[in-house]
């Protein structure tokens, strides 16, 4: 298809102001708002969501799942019979790789993320691991490749979405292919009737409308997986955008001004709550600031639903009137720390900076 697009995610502005492209791509997909952070488990219409391309219309009785590739045995499965295999169901976080691409400046021009680009489900469905182990991995595999039914053209060609995890990843056992979402059928913009789960890495491997497994000898290197890599210049070799870094969000206190979303709160003693995840291994600690990020003081962690599931803190913060600049900040066990500031690239990519909400106590 010879067409001539504008290069997603290489073009810049330095204005606060949203393009006419980025606010066609913020309506057609939607954040978590903050105040589902309360939420152990996100309710299946308040999880974000992000479409790549258009949601593809899938007659379940005609769809089909085809395993091939470097394998023993090419599967093909109808939707009936994943339904009717063993199952497993796990509390993942996903998260988009864009998270906090908007915070940046200059600004990458796609889909413009604030904070929101994160959510927790329950997901259930087929392990993958099985599929991959009837099928048998021939001697020389290093990847799978994920296909989805969705469609669209980037940087001047036409693809179906596709993306790869390294062969060990998609033999974890908590890797899903999932048929069902907090207890329900899978909605058409999560990807109905089947999409795969990776636990850990960023939302972009968890291909929707899953249609095809192919198992490889080489790199891949279609689809959107070009465009998942942390750059600091369109030169530079960069690297690959893999599992999620460390981070902590609130639910910001308070309530709200309409427009700017500043917080207004009474002074007393409050409970500062929110949630914090990692894909690089269990979080050791949370900080919260009331400062700006010059003091830190820990919150309390609880329990998470699943190893891979996001985790409640919380801190008692006793506010007096004035006006506050409250701060998050999270470290796991690899030894990552989320940064005060974001250090910048060409894509906005796997952004994890301090959240920062501002707070006004007044009587």
């Amino acid at each position: 298809m010879p067409v001539s697009p504008r290069r997603s995610g290489t073009i810049h502005s330095d204005s606060p102001l949203v393009t006419p492209e980025e606010l066609g791509l913020a309506v057609r997909n939607h954040g978590t708002p903050l105040e589902a952070l309360r939420y152990s488990v996100t309710p299946i219409g308040m999880h974000y969501t992000l479409c790549h391309y258009d949601i593809p219309d899938v007659d379940p009785r005609r769809w089909s799942l085809e395993v091939e590739g470097r394998v023993r045995h090419r599967l093909v499965l109808s939707l009936e019979a994943l339904q009717a295999r063993p199952t497993m169901t796990l509390s993942v976080t996903l998260e988009c790789a864009g998270n906090g691409r908007a915070l940046l400046s200059p600004r990458p021009i796609s889909q413009p993320w604030v904070l929101e680009a994160v959510g927790t489900a329950v997901w259930t469905g087929t392990p993958l691991w099985t599929l991959l182990g009837e099928a048998g991995i021939l001697a020389g595999a290093i990847e799978v490749v994920f296909t989805g039914l969705d469609r669209g053209v980037r940087d001047g060609h036409e693809h179906a979405y596709a993306f790869s995890l390294p062969l060990g990843e998609a033999l974890r056992e908590d890797v899903i292919l999932a048929h069902t979402m907090n207890g329900q059928p899978l909605p058409p913009q999560h990807g109905f009737p089947l999409r795969l789960v990776a636990p850990g890495w960023y939302g972009m491997v968890s291909v929707k409308w899953l249609t095809g497994i192919t198992v490889v000898a080489e790199p891949f290197r279609g689809g959107e997986q070009e465009v998942y890599w942390i750059k600091q210049s369109e030169e530079d070799e960069g690297v690959p955008v893999t599992r999620m870094m460390v981070r902590s969000l609130m639910v910001p206190p308070g309530i709200p001004d309409f427009l700017t979303r500043r917080r207004f709160l009474a002074p007393g003693r409050h409970i500062v709550t929110g949630r914090v995840w990692s894909g690089h291994g269990a979080v050791r600690s949370v900080d919260v600031s009331v400062d700006g990020a010059k003091t830190w003081h820990p919150a309390e962690l609880g329990a998470a639903e699943s190893p891979v599931a996001w985790r409640p803190w919380s801190h008692v913060w006793l506010a007096e009137p004035g006006e506050y600049e409250l701060c998050c900040r999270a470290s796991d066990d690899s030894g990552h720390t989320q940064p005060i500031t974001q250090n910048w690239n060409v894509r906005g990519m796997a952004n994890n900076a301090v959240q920062r909400v501002w707070v006004s106590v007044v009587a």
